[in-house]
């Protein structure tokens, strides 16, 4: 792969994601289904959610490049997947205004059809784009397929502890907002706001389980999942950046100050600090 393919690749993505906002009224015959009259705001921001993000995870997969000593090539094919990972996100909000996959369509092969249907990868050697599409597909999984060659799998680890690095400072953010400002908190809240923690999810975090999202009862239910997240960060530099940006301590002070929940801060963060040493 070379640099000027993936610079018609930048100026696809960039097409593709501005064609899906709404433009003062103006709509497509796709979006003439939904009831648009009052919701273009809150549309937008969740499409400049996902455009924003994914051009994020862009910057933290090559901060990860760069501390990896990837080389040009790997560089090149990181940033495509980085850039393309959530394309299935846009078409996936204009047809069922949410982002959750299990009331709506697997974004990851959202992703992967598109791709295929606008021949955006076409250019590439096969190895290249089975590798890309490969690694966007599985990111969202719970678990990475354990059958893949080491190539993919590197490049599925990368993009799923790139993705996490953003997602983190997202999720954050928004949980900071809907705090602080819930007459203004523009994004979808598919959870009861309430100060209970499910003692099962907990118990999860404890373990170092995988949970499942199905589970979830509250919104602090969440934070725990994503507190969850670092047993299954990859690369060193991942869990040091987790660690320098204080995420874990942050989500932790936007739960209740219960002794579970104190447990479970100092598991993870020890979590944290033994994968860092090690």
């Amino acid at each position: 792969m070379n640099k000027e393919q993936l610079d018609k690749i930048r100026v696809w993505f960039d097409g593709f994601a501005a064609g899906f906002y709404s433009h003062k009224g103006r709509l497509t015959p796709e979006r003439d289904t939904l009831r648009w009259a009052g919701d273009e705001e809150y549309i937008n921001s969740n499409l400049k959610l996902k455009e924003d993000h994914s051009r994020r995870v862009c910057e933290e997969t090559l901060f990860l490049a760069d501390e990896l000593g990837l080389d040009e090539n790997k560089r090149l094919l990181a940033e495509t997947i980085a850039l393309l990972h959530d394309v299935g996100r846009f078409p996936q909000f204009i047809k069922y205004r949410t982002y959750n996959d299990p009331r709506s369509v697997n974004h990851c092969k959202l992703a992967v059809d598109t791709l295929k249907e606008h021949k955006v990868l076409d250019a590439l050697e096969p190895g290249e784009r089975q590798i890309i599409l490969d690694a966007i597909e599985y990111h969202g999984r719970k678990q990475i397929p354990a059958n893949l060659d080491e190539e993919t799998m590197f490049f599925c680890r990368l993009i799923r502890d790139a993705d996490k690095l953003d997602i983190y400072r997202v999720v954050i953010e928004a949980y900071i907002k809907q705090r602080d400002d819930p007459g203004n908190f523009m994004f979808e809240l598919e959870l009861p706001d309430e100060p209970r923690c499910t003692p099962e999810i907990i118990e999860a975090v404890l373990n170092g389980e995988h949970i499942d999202y199905a589970k979830l009862q509250t919104w602090n239910d969440l934070k725990l999942i994503n507190l969850a997240w670092v047993y299954d960060v990859n690369f060193i530099p991942t869990f040091k950046r987790i660690k320098e940006r204080r995420a874990i301590e942050t989500i932790i002070g936007l739960l209740p100050d219960t002794p579970d929940i104190r447990k479970v801060r100092d598991k993870v963060i020890s979590y944290l600090d033994e994968r860092i040493r090690s």
